[in-house]
């Protein structure tokens, strides 16, 4: 069942504030204020792809090895070219900003909108002389047309184009940019020129009471012809059908808390927006880009997180076609990421992806830690082998994610070093972590690398089995002689570690020396050796806070307290990072909307963080917060399912509908005063469920036949397209 209509109140002053529509190629933000209706227009693919970082033969292990235990980090510097670029080019690759259309109804004005998420048809009401008009808006979801209907009773708006050169000409100039050409015909708007990609037209025309609009590739002509034939009746039909489709394969989730219910509905409906399989892969703001500045981090595909976040909600949301696009991108990579192993450890079979690059899979930015974190490429490699269990698609593991996944381990046999009958890490990065004292971002043994590895090879052996392939030997004695995680602290008191030397020494955004909890799932939580270690780990972890935390950390922190059933902390995390982290439109923002909570983005010294409306806005934390509220009420720990694993206390009922799990498996659960009373099992492709009992006792009907189940966890076999019921024996 598709979300319900949600409501907006005017004014809507600042462009993240706006209502979102979004086709993963053309993205609309609809606000303002008084009379003026704004649509800000962004195209997630509008790159100016000049610039960036190649990898050569000054960027290898050893140099950069030598570089960091002399302590050289001008050299360092120089190797990843910080700061440095040709005259007239940028430093690196950036999504560009389009800018927007404004249609400015007088003396009418602004009063309220609605986003009905069943259809993604925005409407907006305006107030004249006591009357109600209404003015519609729809995006079509396979093209980059947007058309808006507009009120039979009011005069026509004055149009008004406002091109992203009017915010950053000055910018764009110094990088050999000329003015956009302005369209004054039938067809108006503007010609946005690149140095060295084509040209792009915002090119709208007003017909029979509609504004029909189209960012587009080409000239004046290629807008005209985009808009042929098309209509808001023929749009808000295609969007309509496009909607219904999506929200049949999204699970429906009921849950007794609004604010979360508003998260999930909205995130989900943002994530068909930012996802489309005939669109771009997600980047760090999607098509939603800001016509007032650069976006920030170029909008780019940063692999340390975020892109990761964007596509959390595919696997329990039941939508694993959608990442597909970012599997297709990142394989096509292929040939640069060999170049990158052979550069950094003389490889001819690894693959090395750096933590942000452009579309082409170019390194933006100097920052060299990011580039030696190879936990990113450990984390798609994941990425694609949980794909695989969730579709058993065998084509998909043989032919992408194993090549892939193999490529990714060999860097890291480039770097493991043995130190007796243990592997180490001479030289590891934690995402974004710089100690406290010295302000150094590497060390010995970093817990992060060591959870993305053991995540690998596991899931390398894993793999190997379903292809009937033989594993490699290296890949077990990795498991065998890696640490899972490097520990500090005398014997009876360790600590998970950042790396060797250095446990976490302040609140920090990246969880990372955790992300052996989840995502990467490495850790049996009841493991007696493991179990004391994380408790103090997690300890320590709470007492330094969310002091310096972004957006995106948040609903990472909910999921670390759902791995071990504290719904009430996730409860009351999403419910904070609801107020704090997004904005009066629930525009998702990286720094604080209020202070308070985190000094980070609007501490009590900087009370005005937007004076300006610069907001900084990424997508990935909304998704985030949808797949927390997933994995409150299903995910997988060591290959066992478990249903209302994290369900507040306080919520009397719950349910979900067809959410999809490890081995295929769609399942759906209902919760009544505050116990689990049904539980429904689908197969499509028959195997083995491993599901955490629910009840001391189970009944298992299946064909007419009832069954009694008990133990902790109970595995049962199913046929392809069988369908069970599970309830309290």
């Amino acid at each position: 069942m598709a979300p319900t209509v949600h409501e907006w109140e005017f004014p809507l002053p600042r462009t993240h504030t706006g209502m979102l529509q979004g086709n993963a190629v053309l993205g609309t933000m609809i606000w303002g204020e008084g009379g003026v209706l704004r649509v800000t227009v962004g195209r997630a693919d509008f790159w100016d792809r000049r610039g960036g970082i190649r990898w050569n033969e000054t960027m290898s292990y050893a140099t950069i090895r030598a570089c960091l235990e002399r302590g050289d980090q001008e050299t360092l510097q120089r190797i990843f070219h910080a700061g440095e670029r040709a005259p007239g080019e940028p430093p690196w690759p950036s999504i560009l900003p389009v800018g927007r259309l404004e249609l400015d109804f007088g003396p009418a004005r602004l009063t309220r909108g609605t986003l009905n998420m069943a259809d993604g048809t925005v409407t907006v009401y305006l107030n004249a002389d006591g009357a109600e008009h209404i003015v519609t808006l729809a995006l079509d979801m396979d093209a980059p047309v947007l058309a808006i209907r507009l009120p039979d009773g009011l005069p026509a708006p004055a149009l008004r184009p406002v091109p992203a050169w009017e915010y950053v000409g000055e910018y764009l100039g110094s990088i050999a940019f000329t003015p956009p050409r302005l369209l004054d015909g039938a067809l108006a708007g503007w010609v946005q020129t690149r140095p060295a990609d084509g040209p792009l037209c915002v090119g709208y025309a007003c017909i029979d009471g509609e504004v029909r609009l189209a960012a587009v590739y080409g000239e004046e002509a290629d807008a005209a012809a985009a808009l042929t034939g098309t209509t808001f009746a023929a749009t808000q039909a295609r969007a309509a059908a496009w909607w219904a489709a999506y929200w049949t394969q999204v699970p429906a989730v009921s849950i007794p808390n609004e604010r979360l219910q508003f998260l999930y509905d909205y995130g989900m409906y943002k994530f068909g927006g930012l996802t489309n399989p005939t669109g771009v892969p997600a980047t760090l703001q999607g098509p939603w880009i800001e016509e007032y500045q650069l976006p920030p981090w170029s909008s780019d595909y940063h692999f340390n997180i975020n892109v990761q976040m964007c596509y959390w909600p595919a696997f329990h949301g039941n939508l694993l076609n959608h990442l597909l696009p970012l599997f297709r991108l990142v394989d096509g990579w292929t040939d640069t990421l060999r170049h990158n192993a052979h550069v950094f450890l003389g490889l001819d079979d690894g693959r090395m992806l750096p933590h942000a690059v452009d579309d082409r899979g170019v390194t933006i930015g100097g920052f060299w830690a990011g580039s030696l974190d190879h936990g990113c490429t450990a984390w798609v490699a994941q990425m694609m082998f949980r794909y695989y269990r969730y579709t058993m698609d065998v084509d998909f593991l043989r032919d992408t994610a194993y090549p892939f996944m193999q490529g990714a381990v060999r860097v890291y046999q480039g770097m493991l070093e043995a130190d007796g009958d243990r592997l180490t890490l001479p030289v590891s990065v934690s995402p974004e972590y710089v100690t406290k004292e010295t302000r150094t971002p590497w060390g010995r043994n970093a817990s992060f690398q060591f959870a993305c590895l053991h995540r690998l090879c596991e899931d390398l052996c894993d793999a190997a089995a379903a292809l009937g392939e033989t594993p490699d030997p290296a890949w077990q004695a990795i498991r065998a002689h890696a640490p899972k995680a490097c520990t500090i602290g005398a014997p009876g008191a360790e600590q998970i570690a950042i790396w060797e030397g250095t446990p976490l020494e302040e609140s920090h955004r990246h969880h990372s020396h955790l992300a052996g909890i989840t995502p990467f799932d490495i850790f049996d939580l009841d493991d007696p050796a493991w179990q004391p270690i994380i408790a103090r780990s997690l300890d320590a972890w709470i007492y330094h806070g969310p002091g310096l935390w972004s957006g995106w950390c948040v609903p990472w922190a909910a999921m670390l307290h759902e791995r071990f059933g504290q719904g009430g902390a996730a409860e009351l995390l999403l419910e904070s990072w609801e107020r704090v982290f997004t904005n009066s439109g629930h525009g998702t923002l990286h720094d604080a909307d209020i202070p308070g909570f985190t000094l980070f983005g609007k501490g009590y010294a900087d009370k005005h963080a937007f004076a300006g409306n610069k907001e900084v806005m990424q997508i990935e934390a909304g998704l985030a917060a949808t797949a927390a509220i997933q994995e409150m009420l299903l995910h997988t720990r060591r290959g066992v399912t478990h249903v209302f694993p994290a369900v507040p206390t306080r919520w009397r009922r719950a349910a979900f509908q067809g959410m999809r799990t490890d081995g295929a498996f769609l399942i759906s659960a209902e919760r009544e005063d505050w116990r689990t009373v049904r539980v429904t099992v689908e197969s499509p492709h028959g195997g083995t469920l491993r599901l955490a009992n629910p009840w001391p006792a189970t009944r298992l009907t299946r064909g007419g036949e009832t069954t009694t189940l008990t133990g902790a966890v109970l595995e049962i076999p199913m046929t392809a397209g069988e369908v069970l019921v599970l309830t309290e024996g």
